[in-house]
């Protein structure tokens, strides 16, 4: 056999004002003097007087660097501040976006990372992946799993809950991604962890069975998607690729994402994409649909904000994103006929 690389966190800290463990856990890891904080621009309504008194608890120097966005220029300009500042540490304090950002800076000037979410809009809290625009490649690129999580659920739960919702979404669609996955290993022979694929579903199936509590948005619901969220980047670095967690319907919003500047989120489109994958897979496509209902997030074309046309098209790209992954859309694709007739049937297109 192989060889099989596995990158996991070292430590994992969920709960309500956990946030001021964040010097202790630089303290224990042995970062002193210095630490560059990766901020998105609202940084869930936290100033930086607050996290530099929390450093300064341990005569530990702070510097900040904004990502307005996940691009490989943000990327870049984060490296530069990391070689300028040389500091022990990187920490990403903010959505997901910024966490990539945090998260692929650290890993080329070969730092840890500690990765601090702000709200829990996709499983990258977690993972080794990255998703940075500007590169040749529309999916997400090997990075480095965090050494260290801080979910702060108090800080979390402040979130608008459209990001929640989309959460969601990415964790449900683990459902038909582990199908594709064991599909891949059936049809080409890929690698399959069954241990990776079960962790993946079993956090599917946590939202799942908590969808109507979830909508309460109250700190256990909270709880409950940051920790589904986590276990599925967990099982991306046990898998040692995004397999267990990225299917037919994460190529379907990378797809979309390319064809249209739409404003939907991408847990947001990953949800949808499962709808019609499911369908395709000859799964329970309606109960994918019902749980997105009893969350709140969108289950059609519409609530994305998006044109129907560009629904058809993008399902006609799915097997052109990653050709190396096969999945139930197969090596060629299906045409636009098709696709059009795969999402009315599913009720994502009128």
């Amino acid at each position: 056999m192989h060889a099989h690389y596995m990158q996991l966190p070292r430590e994992v800290i969920i709960g309500t004002k956990v946030l001021e463990k964040l010097g202790q856990i630089c303290e224990k890891f042995g970062f002193h003097e210095k630490v560059l904080v990766i901020r998105g621009t609202k940084m869930g309504g936290l100033h930086e007087k607050e996290i530099d008194h929390i450093f300064d608890q341990y005569s530990i120097s702070t510097y900040y660097f904004t990502s307005k966005n996940s691009t490989i220029e943000s990327v870049r300009s984060a490296e530069e501040i990391i070689a300028e500042k040389s500091p022990s540490v990187v920490i990403g304090l903010g959505g997901g976006k910024v966490i990539d950002v945090a998260k692929l800076s650290s890993a080329n000037r070969k730092l840890h990372f500690i990765s601090v979410p702000t709200a829990a809009s996709h499983d990258g809290i977690a993972s080794s992946q990255a998703s940075i625009k500007g590169l040749e490649k529309p999916y997400s690129l090997g990075g480095q799993a965090p050494i260290a999580i801080l979910a702060d659920i108090s800080l979390i739960s402040k979130s608008p809950y459209r990001l929640l919702a989309s959460g969601c979404g990415d964790v449900v669609a683990k459902y038909t991604a582990v199908h594709d996955w064991k599909l891949g290993y059936r049809v080409k022979g890929e690698y399959y962890g069954d241990y990776a694929a079960e962790l993946a579903l079993m956090s599917s199936r946590l939202v799942m069975k908590n969808a109507a509590v979830i909508k309460s948005v109250s700190e256990e619901a909270v709880r409950t998607v940051v920790e589904a969220l986590i276990s599925c980047g967990v099982a991306i670095s046990i898998a040692g690729s995004s397999r267990p967690c990225s299917g037919s319907e994460h190529m379907f919003s990378h797809a979309l994402s390319m064809i249209t500047s739409n404003t939907s989120l991408h847990g947001e489109q990953c949800g949808v994409g499962a709808i019609m994958s499911a369908y395709l897979q000859k799964a329970n496509w309606r109960l994918v649909k019902n749980v997105l209902k009893k969350i709140g997030a969108p289950t059609n074309a519409s609530q994305l904000r998006v044109e129907e046309k560009h629904i058809v098209k993008a399902l006609t790209m799915i097997h052109q994103i990653r050709p190396e992954r096969y999945t139930v859309f197969g090596d060629k694709g299906i045409t636009a006929r098709q696709a059009e007739r795969l999402a009315k049937r599913s009720g994502v297109i009128s």
